[in-house]
């Protein structure tokens, strides 16, 4: 029996993205579904009860939740192609670790650029470019973050790259004077066919942005 593979999910969600590539890049055909988070549906009410949240990844009826731990489900199911995580206990626990870093601190710190102003929003860029150089530092001179391959540690990273034109639009800043290599980074990825169509346009991403902080209140 063939896979039935559904992923609910929005456009401009940077987590959606990190299962839209790990799926381009092991081949897998799914059917994606565009989620109302304003109007939650049935199906991801049931399919993710207790968060409520997208991505779900329901593979033959049975959904996965959170966007790390759908991409390690995809690398664990479909290990036959493109694995993502290194085959090394020690080298997998490394990017799992730097994957736990950027989902506790960039997030946030992206989200203050856009939701502050004045003395506030200067703090956050600083947080978010010092947080961004400490992840330089981290790919050093290698052309992906775990060496010669793409792989799990760059999807949990790229796909917050969509999102970085917002960031400087609404912060009035630039990302690459501060941090050259990551940038330089992030457009090697962006070559690979899974990055460039998994990822959502970045003035959608701005777009979207704007008509947040209008429904938050944030001139």
């Amino acid at each position: 029996m063939a896979d039935e593979v559904v992923l609910l999910d929005l456009y401009v969600s940077m987590f959606g993205m990190r299962v839209r590539v790990a799926l381009a890049e092991k081949g897998i055909k799914y059917k994606y579904s565009e989620q109302d988070l304003r109007n939650k549906s049935e199906l991801l009410l049931k399919m993710n009860p207790v968060h409520k949240k997208i991505p779900v990844l329901i593979h033959n009826g049975k959904p996965v939740c959170e966007s790390l731990i759908i991409v390690q489900y995809i690398d664990e199911v479909w290990k036959d192609k493109a694995p993502l995580l290194p085959s090394d206990p020690y080298q997998r626990a490394q990017a799992r670790f730097w994957a736990d870093f950027i989902d506790k601190k960039l997030y946030d710190a992206g989200r203050k650029i856009w939701t502050t102003k004045g003395e506030e929003q200067e703090a956050a860029k600083k947080e978010f470019i010092d947080i961004l150089k400490v992840l330089e530092g981290e790919l050093g001179d290698k052309p992906y973050f775990m060496g010669e391959r793409f792989g799990f540690l760059d999807i949990a990273l790229i796909t917050l790259y969509s999102w970085f034109h917002a960031y400087e639009t609404l912060g009035s800043f630039s990302i690459e004077a501060e941090c050259p290599k990551l940038i330089s980074w992030a457009k090697r990825c962006m070559q690979k066919e899974s990055v460039s169509k998994s990822l959502a346009d970045p003035k959608k991403v701005c777009e979207f942005l704007v008509e947040m902080k209008k429904r938050l209140g944030v001139e």
